[in-house]
């Protein structure tokens, strides 16, 4: 038996390299926004937030360690699905949003703000930009067991470093104090946390990321299957307490910014004037290189995972070529501005998402329930049928007739009208498994 394991010094690269590909642009604007929302309820509404916003994708992890990918978990539905949703699954946060997001945001929030209103809204300087942004994100995606060294040694501790002199300075001359809870902050701030960190979409990306973090452990020589989900659970752990300590931390920059900035828009124009009265002309400088390395090292973790599937999927095409591909689609769909971006793809994320929760769940469970396809089909159909309600309703499709009849259902007005649903659906699929004898399928115990 390979028993051969890796350094501690070597695993806290691999947790650095996952801490840093969940850590995009995102991930820095939703905090402080909670921050500013919820004021006084600001640590009540992040322990939701940490929730589903760290917690989930670390389910996720763990699970593409245990199970091996994204379509060897759908597949238990039925193989045809299994395919297609891992597909949808990577169109949707890889090249139709969530690579070209990275190029938009890191160009809105670090470029910006260094031009004039005539030169930011002529479209040249983003066309640009976004040359450079997935020129690098090509040639540092081409050899994808090198990211741990390019990224884990060299990109994490830049942001991080970054990161902790703007809060470090927050702390030690505080922006103002903690305002009075707003909207549903004020009545719910627990929930109202606990869905906006899911809206993250980490959980759709830590089923996407497994496969770069499990191929780096590989290309470091780990064969054994019980050592290679050890480091996976451990790295997730590292990434897990990094996103964590960075998201309390932008929390608490947010809810104390309200007395000096007064009320913002969103979370980036609440970094960057906090960034601006803590540092004066430096902090948007700072701010722009933190949202750059931040967003580009989540583009090289998006196109390396999806060149690996769809070179897997599509074995005639070289990873190279696909790699190239990504990095050209997405450097076009980027020019398309990122509200556009938004409004075209959050419907279709917000379809997916809640199918990912559920078959994350369930793999934690299968053996549980002898792995009868029954209870995912179960649990599956009425999640998808809600959630696709959910996207309708998000894309400004009138479907009010169908959701006012759904009301009934515990959480649905906010936004989990799903999971009583999948939870009931799952239970009906298992006796149905046992009254048509399905046979077991459960997943040996790795040696």
């Amino acid at each position: 038996m390979d028993t051969k394991t890796l350094t501690s010094k070597q695993i806290l690269a691999v947790g650095l390299m996952l801490f840093s590909l969940f850590f995009g642009a995102g991930n820095m604007i939703f905090p402080p926004f909670l921050g500013q929302e919820a004021g006084t309820n600001v640590w009540t509404a992040i322990i939701g937030f940490l929730i589903t916003g760290v917690g989930l994708p670390l389910l996720g992890i763990i699970a593409i360690a245990k199970n091996g990918d994204l379509q060897t978990i759908a597949s238990r539905v039925h193989p045809v699905y299994g395919i297609i949703f891992t597909v949808i699954m990577y169109l949707a946060i890889g090249p139709f949003f969530g690579i070209p997001r990275t190029g938009t945001v890191a160009f809105e929030i670090g470029v910006i703000p260094f031009l004039s209103e005539t030169a930011s809204s002529s479209g040249v300087f983003l066309l640009l930009y976004t040359v450079i942004f997935f020129g690098i994100t090509a040639w540092l995606s081409l050899n994808p067991t090198k990211l741990v060294d390019r990224i884990g040694k060299i990109f994490t501790p830049i942001l991080l470093l970054i990161l902790a002199v703007l809060v470090a300075k927050s702390l030690i001359t505080p922006l103002g104090n903690l305002n009075t809870p707003q909207g549903a902050y004020a009545d719910g701030p627990f929930f109202k946390g606990f869905i906006d960190g899911y809206l993250t979409m980490d959980t759709i990306a830590a089923l996407v990321f497994g496969i770069v973090v499990i191929g780096s452990i590989k290309g470091m020589g780990i064969t054994n299957k019980q050592s290679l989900m050890k480091i996976c659970i451990t790295a997730g752990l590292i990434a897990a307490s990094g996103l964590a300590v960075v998201y309390l931390s932008l929390a608490y920059i947010g809810a104390s910014s309200l007395e000096t900035l007064g009320k913002m828009e969103n979370g980036g124009a609440i970094l960057s004037g906090s960034a601006k009265y803590l540092f004066g002309s430096a902090g948007a400088a700072i701010l722009a290189l933190a949202i750059t390395v931040a967003c580009l090292t989540t583009s090289i973790g998006l196109v390396s995972a999806c060149a690996q599937y769809f070179s897997k999927l599509l074995p005639k095409v070289s990873y190279k070529a696909i790699v190239i591909f990504l990095s050209l689609f997405s450097m076009i769909v980027a020019n398309i501005g990122l509200t556009q971006l938004i409004q075209i793809s959050l419907p279709i994320l917000i379809m997916i998402y809640p199918l990912a929760i559920v078959l994350i769940l369930l793999s934690f469970m299968h053996n549980a329930f002898n792995g009868y396809s029954f209870v995912y089909i179960g649990a599956l159909i009425p999640t998808g049928l809600i959630s696709f309600l959910d996207g309708l309703n998000t894309a400004g499709i009138n479907v009010s007739a169908i959701v006012d009849f759904l009301q009934f259902l515990p959480f649905f007005a906010q936004g989990i009208g799903w999971l009583t649903p999948a939870i009931t659906g799952a239970i009906i699929g298992y006796f149905i498994a046992l009254a048509v004898g399905e046979s077991k399928k459960t997943i040996p115990v790795q040696e």
